[in-house]
C-alpha cells in the first residue's frame, strides 16, 4: 500500500481524458454513419489507456534515469526521482504493461474484424507495433526522439490522426474524409499539451541537455507558437463545421469549449512563472476533451 500512491502518480491519470478524445471522437463519427460496437469501442479505451500508461511510465524511466527529473523540475515529483520506486522496479512493470498492450491490440483487432479481413490485421498490428515504439522511445534508450525535438510531431500523428482516423476505421472499415479535420484539429491541441509542458520545463530541460521545441524557441516565441496550435486547433474546427454543415445547431456544440480554450491563452500570455504553466496543464487537456465529446455528440444528436 505504501507504494500505491507513488504508482498511481507514475501513470499520471491526468493524462487519461486526453488520450480518448480520439477514440470518443473518431466513435462518435463513426455512429454518425450508422456504425457502432460496445465491444470495440471498451477494448478501443482499454488499449489507448494501456498505451498511456505505458508512455508515461517510460517516460518516468526515461527521465529518471538520465537524471532529467531532478531538484530543478517544476510539478509533481516522479516516481524513480523520489527514490521509493527503484528503475529496476519500474522497468519490470513497462514490461508487463507491454503485454497488457499486445494482449488488448490483438483482442481490438479480432472484434473489430474478425480473421477474414487479413489487410487490416496487418495494419492494426503494425499500428500497435509502432505505438508501442513511440510509447517507449519518447525518453528511453540512448536516442529518445523526445530530446530531439521531435516529441511534437509524434503527439500530432499519434494523438490527432491515428486515434481519431484509425478509431473510425475500426468502426465503418474505410478511411472517410469527413474524420481528417476534426483529426487534425485534436492533434493540434494535444501538440499544445506537449507543447506547455515543455514551456513549463523549459528551463529544467535545457541544463540537462534535453531539446525541446520549447527549448529551441524560448520562451517568447513557445508561447507564440502556443497560440498557433490552439487557435489553428480552433479555426480547423470551424472551417469543418462550415464544410460539413448538417442543417442543424449541433455540430456547433463544441462552440462551447472554445470559451476555457480563450480563457486558457489568456492565463498563457500572463505566465511566466513554470508552475503557472503547470496549473494550465488539466485545463488543456480538460479543455481538448470536451472539445473532442461536444464535437462528436453534436453530430450524433443530429
Amino acid at each position: 500500500m505504501k507504494k500505491m500512491k507513488p504508482w498511481l502518480s507514475a501513470m499520471r491519470l491526468r493524462t487519461l481524458p486526453l488520450s480518448v478524445s480520439g477514440i470518443i471522437l473518431g466513435t462518435c463519427f463513426a455512429i454518425y454513419n450508422g456504425r457502432f460496437s460496445w465491444w470495440v469501442l471498451v477494448l478501443a479505451i482499454l488499449t489507448t489507456i494501456s498505451l498511456q500508461v505505458l508512455s508515461n511510465l517510460a517516460n518516468d524511466y526515461g527521465d529518471g534515469v538520465k537524471g532529467t527529473d531532478n531538484e530543478d523540475r517544476v510539478g509533481p515529483q516522479r516516481a524513480i526521482q523520489s527514490g521509493i520506486i527503484t528503475p529496476d522496479e519500474m522497468l519490470e512493470a513497462i514490461k508487463f504493461n507491454i503485454i497488457v498492450v499486445i494482449i488488448l491490440t490483438l483482442s481490438l483487432i479480432m472484434a473489430a474484424f474478425g480473421p477474414a479481413n487479413f489487410l487490416f490485421l496487418l495494419l492494426f498490428m503494425f499500428l500497435g507495433g509502432l505505438s508501442v515504439y513511440a510509447a517507449l522511445n519518447y525518453t528511453m534508450g540512448d536516442s529518445p526522439y523526445g530530446y530531439k525535438a521531435l516529441g511534437d510531431i509524434f503527439v500530432f500523428i499519434f494523438f490527432g490522426l491515428i486515434s481519431t482516423i484509425g478509431s473510425y476505421l475500426l468502426y465503418v472499415h474505410t478511411i472517410d474524409h469527413v474524420v481528417v479535420l476534426p483529426a487534425i484539429a485534436l492533434g493540434l491541441l494535444s501538440v499544445g499539451v506537449l507543447n506547455l509542458n515543455n514551456m513549463r520545463d523549459l528551463e529544467a530541460d535545457a541544463k540537462v541537455g534535453k531539446i525541446t521545441i520549447a527549448v529551441k524557441l524560448g520562451i517568447k516565441r513557445a508561447k507564440q507558437y502556443h497560440y498557433v496550435l490552439i487557435t489553428g486547433a480552433m479555426l480547423t474546427a470551424v472551417v469543418f463545421s462550415i464544410l460539413y454543415y448538417v442543417e442543424e445547431s449541433y455540430n456547433f456544440l463544441y462552440l462551447a469549449a472554445f470559451i476555457p480554450l480563450v480563457i486558457h491563452l489568456k492565463k498563457i500570455k500572463a505566465a511566466k512563472a513554470p508552475n503557472e504553466f503547470d496549473i494550465q496543464l488539466k485545463v488543456l487537456a480538460m479543455s481538448t476533451f470536451l472539445f473532442a465529446l461536444l464535437l462528436g455528440v453534436g453530430y450524433i444528436l443530429y
